[in-house]
């Protein structure tokens, strides 16, 4: 299980992860969380030719039967050798509430490698430095929550981080979190990549006793954040897909930052109506840049988006700032945009299955 903020890139080190041990001769099968449906990440990595379950509507921990359900049914169809979960973003207290019970439910069939939670260096030198410019105190507990509960730590995007920044990082991580090991690597480069894969195969922890976790607080961090997932086509022009992602997600942050809504993560995979041709673009921050993660340098005379945000403010602004922003994009280009699907809403307040 590969754990770790929002926007902290696991699903770029899941797919490379992936990609690997299918290379060195494994089955692989993974399972994606979120909140929502029409999840980018899902569409993403089924398009590498993963096989993908999906656990929707809630976290892990409150969807723990359809999680056992999917692992089964990916046990069953695939016969993998290896399963990487990459659970929702605003979720803690993984060890309790789902690792833990599959070991005793299912731990004939499953065993667990260490949890590893990345960590994104935006959000560790703003929280852990206690900056926590966009951020309140309760979304900076579940940050928090979630490096506490680590076996591995693991810093990642460290191509983008100076010297400098990156020994700030490990005085702080060693300051909040002495007793812990912390990984630093980038899994768009590969660099510290075979530290990270050696943490991963070596053998998980036994805790006698389960991190304390204060469940209003930890409700209140994940109400905080609007979430929106939606699904828009448009016609009547010619799309080129990279530059139709990078501009939508661009416009959008653009949006959010008028307002001084900060952007947790922000993700759009555009495609061709067939599904052929994608590319995705992601933003996990006011102060980064827009990137795109998979190019496809295809054009489309009819395109959809799959539009996936998070971000501190209201979910109900977040849908207008959407629908403006596409239709901006389509009167650009002379085109049409129509919403197909969306949803938005604050999570609602975690209730595991099993702690």
């Amino acid at each position: 299980m590969i754990g770790g903020f929002l926007g902290a890139g696991k699903t770029t080190t899941i797919a490379r992860l992936a990609a690997e041990l299918m290379a060195e001769g494994r089955r692989v099968g993974i399972v994606t969380n979120d909140q929502a449906q029409d999840l980018v990440d899902t569409a993403f990595l089924k398009s590498q030719g993963f096989d993908v379950g999906e656990v929707a509507g809630a976290c892990f921990c409150c969807k723990f039967n359809d999680l056992a359900d999917v692992l089964e049914q990916l046990a069953d169809d695939a016969s993998p050798d290896v399963i990487l979960s990459e659970p929702v973003g605003s979720c803690t207290d993984l060890v309790a509430t789902v690792l833990a019970p599959l070991a005793a439910l299912v731990g004939d069939r499953f065993t667990p490698a260490p949890l590893a939670v990345l960590l994104k260096p935006e959000h560790g030198k703003k929280i852990l430095g206690d900056e926590q410019v966009g951020f309140s105190p309760k979304a900076a507990y579940i940050f928090r929550k979630q490096l506490e509960e680590a076996q591995v730590i693991v810093v990642n995007k460290i191509d983008k981080l100076s010297d400098a920044e990156r020994d700030e990082l490990k005085t702080l991580l060693a300051e909040a979190f002495p007793d812990k090991r912390a990984v630093f690597m980038s899994a768009r480069t590969g660099e510290g990549w075979d530290v990270f894969r050696r943490a991963l195969e070596e053998t998980a922890e036994h805790r006698t006793s389960m991190m304390e976790v204060d469940y209003a607080i930890y409700a209140e961090g994940e109400a905080e954040l609007g979430w929106l997932n939606a699904v828009v086509r448009l016609d009547g022009a010619t799309w080129q897909l990279d530059a139709l992602a990078t501009e939508a997600v661009d416009r959008f942050a653009q949006r959010l930052a008028t307002e001084a809504i900060e952007p947790v993560h922000v993700k759009v995979l555009a495609a061709d109506t067939g599904g052929a041709n994608e590319s995705m673009a992601n933003l996990v921050a006011s102060d980064a840049s827009v990137e795109l993660s998979l190019a496809s340098e295809a054009e489309a005379t009819s395109a959809r988006l799959l539009v996936n945000a998070r971000a501190a403010g209201a979910p109900e602004r977040l849908e207008q700032i959407l629908r403006s922003t596409v239709e901006d994009l389509a009167k650009a280009r002379g085109g049409i945009a129509s919403v197909e699907r969306l949803d938005r809403f604050r999570p609602a307040p975690p209730v595991p299955t099993h702690r």
